[in-house]
């Protein structure tokens, strides 16, 4: 191990503040994901993270705005890298994908039959060169971030580090989807499991949760905002149908957290749907 008195035999650069240009930050979805840096989207299991970043790529191959996004005119059509362990491409993957009316030619996928791919794999920079890709996404963080103690910050960041030369080479913007920890009651920041330094890595967190009034909605909020002001919420549902955007709201992570019900795992889709039945039988008293 080197000690304080071991010298490091990298040449010394100094960088003048006036060699270095300014540059404003461009961005994929103003104010949740910036181009070129990681963003992280985070989640109960079950709450509709895959599917609402697989309708926001469906969005993105066809060309179209995202939502409540003000834009002067359309945006160009962009291929998007989908990578998931959790769910098969051809079962689950692309068959949400065609119902969001994805165009199929442009959501792309890293073979993983040879090995498993990790933050710090060299074909993930040669698939963004490759084919251009402006979006990737990596489902979920546990599968991906290789082998280190998620709890370790010395081991967490480096992996990161990874990542975020990666966007900042290709101006890609990298989303990673992770699960939340059961902590309930603590603040937002501190229900990402392992280490602060994972949301720390990131430049934007968006957190997506169950609405407390409606059980057939979900809220996104942004729960921590680097490059620009934090967004206002986004209520959408997700049914057999896909997602749908309601509305913006005032709402932040804290508050969502806080409203939602103490349990965790994948709902009983056939009891949800028993339920609202119910509900829409009974609602006349």
């Amino acid at each position: 191990m080197q000690n304080a008195n071991q010298t490091n035999n990298a040449r010394l650069e100094i960088i003048r503040a006036s060699e270095i240009e300014p540059r404003e930050i461009e961005w994929l979805w103003y104010p949740f994901i910036p181009y070129g840096k990681v963003t992280l989207v985070q989640g109960d299991p079950g709450d509709g993270k895959s599917t609402f970043m697989l309708t926001i790529a469906a969005l993105l191959t066809r060309g179209e705005p995202l939502p409540f996004m003000e834009t002067d005119e359309p945006p160009a059509p962009v291929n998007v890298i989908y990578q998931t362990t959790e769910d098969d491409a051809d079962d689950t993957i692309v068959p949400r994908f065609i119902k969001a009316n994805g165009d199929r030619e442009r959501l792309l996928f890293i073979s993983e039959k040879e090995s498993p791919l990790t933050f710090d794999d060299g074909r993930i920079l040669s698939a963004i060169r490759e084919t251009g890709a402006k979006v990737l996404i990596l489902d979920p963080l546990s599968s991906y971030i290789g082998d280190c103690q998620i709890n370790a910050a010395n081991e967490v960041r480096p992996r990161f580090n990874c990542l975020i030369r990666i966007a900042k080479e290709t101006g890609c913007a990298i989303i990673v989807i992770n699960h939340l920890n059961k902590m309930f009651g603590t603040k937002a920041i501190y229900r990402t499991p392992g280490s602060i330094d994972i949301v720390g890595a990131v430049r934007s967190a968006l957190l997506i949760g169950r609405s407390k009034d409606n059980e057939d909605e979900r809220i996104l909020v942004q729960q921590k905002a680097n490059l620009a002001p934090t967004g206002m919420a986004i209520v959408f549902s997700v049914d057999e149908d896909g997602v749908r955007f309601i509305r913006q709201t005032e709402k932040t992570a804290d508050e969502l957290l806080a409203a939602m019900p103490q349990k965790s795992g994948r709902p009983n889709v056939k009891t949800d749907a028993a339920v609202r039945l119910l509900r829409e039988l009974l609602s006349d008293g």
